[in-house]
């Protein structure tokens, strides 16, 4: 079987999009199920040549200057170059000049075409564009994202939650809940008291983390009122923000104005393979306040290495973090997670023993079984469409089917 995805968005761009594919396409080609990824070109030196991988020239966005957008002109003429393009079925991944491109091929083609619904544009749009009303804002989101689910054969979704919305919008294309697992990689390595040591952190001082993009929709300003309570009962503690992102520069000027530059440091970008994880290892608790999460991969990466999570359950970190042992769901209240956070880092035996938990229950998220159920679906479209494409052949005229 060999899948054709496309995205706007992939590495060094770090975020659960690229995490997401990158797990999928390495579980799939265990499955002997081979996947070209077209994504978009970043900068010469920021990503070696991965296989599988077709970098498109793209164009710089002035508002948005961690992305790219890919030139639809160039994955044309890629795939005009291609001898044979044999691909059985399009996986789309994001919805702007993938979304397009990616239909386009499939139409041309005559195979099946997907999308995952990876991200929760109702309350994400306003952020962005904040001169229009917010009100207005989720009604695009919801005709834009409803217009472009109902062209496609199916929509997979990574959490409950996500499909109800989409079928509170109307979109009635079949909608397959997918979550992203983890690889069996994820489990191991990370050196806690070696990254401590590097960034100064005393062993004993309490730390908290957030990791993700720093972009308003994740509600990190929420998390510095936080710490600006927990100081008060444990003056030492500090919390570390990895990522980059739009919301930075306000991040920063939000903390000084709280007098927080002693409790809080902005790390940018950690290198997924190694430094994030000593990250992950040296943090007490990860702490998450997103109320647009369509799943929170990032809560199952800080839980596989033993760091017990406190989050809002919204959304889709809710069948995360529901009923599952490691992690704590605090209240959408700034009083109510400083209290539990402070309860939580002031047990150090028992924090111990919630992360233990943690690492067990992420463990119940296996990307292998993922990526078979997708697999399934994926096989499932393509029969589908070689019935109906047999089934229009012979109901057509015997005239209209013969050539000459």
């Amino acid at each position: 079987m060999k899948i054709l995805m496309i995205s706007d968005v992939y590495f060094p761009r770090i975020n659960g999009v690229s995490t997401s594919i990158e797990t999928f396409r390495s579980e799939l080609q265990a499955l002997d199920i081979h996947t070209t990824l077209i994504a978009p070109a970043y900068p010469q030196d920021a990503e070696p040549p991965e296989p599988g991988v077709v970098r498109i020239p793209a164009r710089f966005l002035p508002m948005d200057p961690e992305d790219r957008l890919m030139r639809r002109r160039e994955i044309r003429h890629w795939l005009q170059q291609q001898p044979e393009p044999d691909f059985d079925l399009v996986h789309i991944q994001t919805p702007f000049a993938a979304h397009y491109a990616g239909l386009e091929i499939a139409r041309a083609l005559d195979v099946p075409v997907v999308t995952t619904y990876h991200t929760f544009f109702e309350e994400y749009l306003y952020h962005y564009i904040p001169f229009l009303p917010r009100s207005l804002m989720r009604a695009a989101a919801r005709r834009f994202s409803r217009g472009q689910c109902n062209q496609l054969d199916a929509v997979v979704v990574p959490s409950q939650a996500m499909a109800a919305e989409l079928r509170d919008y109307g979109v009635t294309r079949p909608l397959h809940i997918l979550p992203t697992g983890l690889r069996e990689e994820r489990f191991s390595g990370g050196d806690g008291a070696a990254f401590r040591q590097l960034h100064g952190i005393a062993p004993e001082r309490p730390l908290l983390l957030f990791v993700g993009r720093v972009a308003f929709e994740k509600n990190i300003g929420f998390l510095l009122e936080v710490v600006d309570r927990v100081r008060q009962t444990l003056p030492d503690v500090l919390l570390l923000v990895t990522g980059e992102g739009p919301a930075l520069a306000g991040l920063r000027s939000q903390a000084a104005a709280l007098g927080l530059n002693d409790h809080v440091r902005f790390l940018g970008y950690l290198d997924r393979r190694n430094a994030l994880a000593d990250c992950y290892r040296a943090a007490d608790l990860f702490v998450f306040a997103s109320r647009t999460e369509t799943q929170g991969l990032v809560l199952l990466e800080a839980m596989a290495l033993g760091c017990p999570v406190l989050a809002l359950s919204v959304m889709g970190t809710r069948e995360i973090l529901e009923g599952a042992a490691g992690t704590v769901i605090a209240q959408d209240d700034v009083a109510d997670f400083a209290a539990k956070s402070v309860a939580l880092l002031a047990d150090r035996v028992a924090l111990k023993a919630l992360g233990n938990a943690a690492a067990a229950t992420a463990r119940t998220w296996s990307a292998r079984e993922m990526a078979l159920r997708l697999g399934a679906l994926y096989q499932d479209l393509i029969v589908r469409r070689a019935a109906s494409s047999k089934d229009l052949q012979a109901g057509m005229p015997e005239s209209s089917t013969q050539s000459g």
